[in-house]
């Protein structure tokens, strides 16, 4: 019985340890393209490498430029429990790039 105790309780303490196996990132950004002036908000899915502003503008700006648009502002970063409050607004710019 207290072998068993011990190694339910190292399993408990292991799969704490371990977190999430995928914790989401993204963010939210506002973009422009010129010729006639036109801007956009949006959201993105960031990879786990770009969760900070700064790696988050790097990863944002040549995907949205990829579509023509220069990437002005990375405006938050949040999880998945941030997705539905933007959703309306990026509307078909979210996840778009």
């Amino acid at each position: 019985m207290k072998q068993r105790l011990h190694k339910l309780g190292l399993a408990l303490v292991l799969a704490l340890a371990a977190g999430p196996l995928h914790a989401a990132c993204f963010a939210d950004y506002k973009a422009k393209m010129d010729d006639p002036l036109r801007l956009h908000y949006g959201v993105i899915e960031l990879p786990d490498n770009a969760c900070d502003p700064d790696a988050a503008f790097n990863a944002i700006a040549p995907r949205v430029a990829a579509g023509g648009w220069e990437l002005l502002e990375v405006m938050s970063i949040f999880d998945e429990t941030g997705l539905d409050a933007r959703r309306g607004d990026a509307g078909q710019f979210y996840l778009r790039f």
